[in-house]
C-alpha cells in the first residue's frame, strides 16, 4: 500500500514539475510581451513630450494624439481609419444618400490615391473621372505620401468652388488635369427603365434607399409593360458601384433569391462570423437575370454578384470587379469621433473569398473605347445601302401590309439595338443575352 502511494505522490509531483516547468516559459513570455508593450509606450510618451517642447513651431497636442491615432489604424489596411468628429458626421450624412463633393469612391495603392468608382452624374463623372485613374495632385499640390483621409479632406470645399486634380490614366502618355466645379451630390441609389422588353436596373450605390428604389423601380417598369409576361428579363447594372452598406447588399441579393446562404463574414474569432440568408420571395419572378460589373464594382457590389452568380441566378457579364472582399465595422469614440476597422472578411455562398481577387465573370466583356466619328460615319453609309436603295427595283409582292409593317417594327427594335451598342456596348450585349435566354426558354419568354 505504501508503494502505491509513494508511486501516487511521484506521479503527481511529477505533474506538478511538467506543469512548473510549460507554464513557467509561458508566463514568462507573457510578462516580457507586457514589459515589451509598455517600453514601447513610454517611447510614445518620450517622442510626444518631445515634439510639444523642442518642435520648430507650436503643436496642438489634441493634433498629434489624432494624427498618431490615425496613423495606427491606417498602417492595418486601406480601409481601416480615424474619423474626427466633422468626418463621422459626413459619413453619417453619405450613408443617408446626399453629401457634398466631387461624386469619386476612392482608395490608396502603393501611397497614390486610386479611383474606383465615378457616381453616376456626379461632377466627376461628367468631367470624364474613369475608374482605375489616378490622382497625383490637387490645385498642383502632391498627395503622394498623404494619408487617403488627408487627400480627401484636399479634394473637398464649398458647394460651387473649382478644383483642378492631375490624372495618371492607363493608356495616356502623359498626366493631365481635370476642372471640376465642386457640388451637392445627391445620389439617385436606383434608376430603372425598359430596354425593349429588358428592364434595366442601375445600381450607382448601396445606401438607405437603395433596396426601395430598386423594388419601386422594378415594379413601375413592370406595371408600364403591361405585367411580368411582357417583359424577357432584367438586367442588374453594378458597373461602378463602389458598394456601401452591408444591409442593402444583402436585401438586394435577397430580391431574387427564394432560399440559401447570401453571404457570410468570418472574423478574428471563428465565433463572431455570420451568415445571411435569403427569404422567400423573387421580385423578377424567376425571369432571367444578367449582372453587369466592372473594375468599379466593389464591396457590396461584389456581395450581389457573387450571390447571383453562386445560386445561378444570374449571369454575370462585364469585366473583373475591384476585389474589396472585407468587412469594416464604425465604433463610436469619445468626443464624438469615430473608428473604423476592418473586423471580417466576407465568402460568397459557394465559401470563395474575393478579397484582391474580385468576381469572375461568366462572359467577359470589354467596353470598347470610343472610335473616331469619322470610322463610324464611313461605317454607318456602307450599311445603309441596299436593293430598295436601287432605281427600279421591284416591290415584295409576296407579303401582306401586316406582315411588311411587322418586319418594319422588328427592324426598328434591332436599330435601336445597334444604337445602343454603340452607346454602350456591354449593356447592349446584357440585354442581347436575355432576348436569346428568351428565345430558346419558352417559359421565360416574353408576351409579344
Amino acid at each position: 500500500m505504501k508503494r502505491f502511494v509513494m508511486a501516487g505522490l511521484a506521479g503527481t509531483l511529477a505533474g506538478i514539475i511538467a506543469t512548473t516547468q510549460i507554464a513557467g516559459p509561458l508566463l514568462a513570455q507573457e510578462a516580457a510581451n507586457k514589459a515589451s508593450v509598455y517600453e514601447q509606450l513610454d517611447l510614445f510618451g518620450d517622442i510626444f513630450e518631445r515634439i510639444r517642447a523642442q518642435y520648430v513651431e507650436e503643436v496642438a497636442p489634441e493634433d498629434l494624439i489624432e494624427a498618431a491615432i490615425d496613423g495606427m489604424l491606417t498602417s492595418l489596411d486601406p480601409h481601416s481609419s480615424y474619423l474626427s468628429p466633422d468626418d463621422a458626421e459626413q459619413m453619417r450624412v453619405q450613408t443617408r444618400g446626399e453629401f457634398g463633393g466631387l461624386g469619386i469612391e476612392v482608395t490608396q495603392e502603393d501611397g497614390f490615391v486610386k479611383v474606383v468608382s465615378p457616381i453616376d452624374g456626379t461632377p466627376a463623372d461628367e468631367a470624364g473621372i474613369e475608374a482605375g485613374d489616378f490622382i497625383t495632385h490637387v490645385d498642383g499640390e502632391s498627395i503622394l505620401g498623404l494619408t487617403l483621409d488627408k487627400a480627401v479632406d484636399l479634394m473637398r470645399g464649398p458647394v460651387g468652388s473649382e478644383i483642378v486634380i492631375t490624372v495618371v490614366r492607363e493608356g495616356e502618355p502623359d498626366p493631365f488635369d481635370v476642372t471640376i466645379i465642386r457640388d451637392t451630390i445627391k445620389l439617385t441609389a436606383v434608376r430603372a427603365r425598359t430596354e425593349g422588353q429588358s428592364v434595366v436596373l442601375r445600381v450607382t450605390t448601396f445606401n438607405d434607399q437603395t433596396y426601395p428604389n430598386l423594388k419601386e423601380g422594378l415594379e413601375k417598369q413592370i406595371a408600364e409593360a403591361g405585367g411580368i409576361d411582357k417583359i424577357n428579363g432584367v438586367v442588374l447594372d453594378l458597373r461602378n458601384n463602389p458598394g456601401g452598406l452591408l444591409t442593402q447588399a444583402i436585401k438586394v441579393s435577397d430580391a431574387f433569391l427564394n432560399e440559401g446562404e447570401i453571404v457570410s463574414t468570418r472574423g478574428r474569432n471563428p465565433e463572431d462570423g455570420e451568415r445571411f440568408n435569403a427569404t422567400p420571395g423573387d421580385l423578377a419572378e424567376g425571369k432571367p437575370i444578367v449582372v453587369l460589373i466592372n473594375g468599379g464594382s466593389a464591396s457590396a457590389s461584389e456581395i450581389v454578384a457573387g450571390a447571383l452568380q453562386d445560386h445561378r441566378r444570374a449571369i454575370v457579364v462585364g469585366t473583373k470587379s475591384f476585389g474589396k472582399g472585407s468587412v469594416q465595422t464604425v465604433m463610436p469614440l469619445r468626443g464624438d469621433g469615430a473608428m473604423r476597422l476592418t473586423t471580417s472578411r466576407y465568402y460568397t455562398p459557394s465559401g470563395r473569398s474575393i478579397q484582391a481577387l474580385g468576381v469572375s465573370p461568366d462572359i467577359i466583356v470589354e467596353q470598347p473605347r470610343n472610335r473616331p466619328e469619322e470610322d463610324e460615319d464611313e461605317e454607318a453609309a456602307a450599311r445603309t445601302r441596299s436593293e430598295a436603295d436601287l432605281r427600279g427595283s421591284l416591290n415584295n409582292d409576296s407579303l401582306t401590309e401586316d406582315e411588311i409593317r411587322q418586319i418594319e417594327e422588328d427592324r426598328a427594335k434591332a436599330e435601336a439595338t445597334a444604337e445602343l451598342r454603340k452607346q454602350d456596348y456591354q449593356l447592349a450585349y446584357a440585354i442581347d443575352i436575355l432576348k436569346g435566354l428568351s428565345a430558346f426558354n419558352p417559359t421565360a419568354r416574353a408576351s409579344q
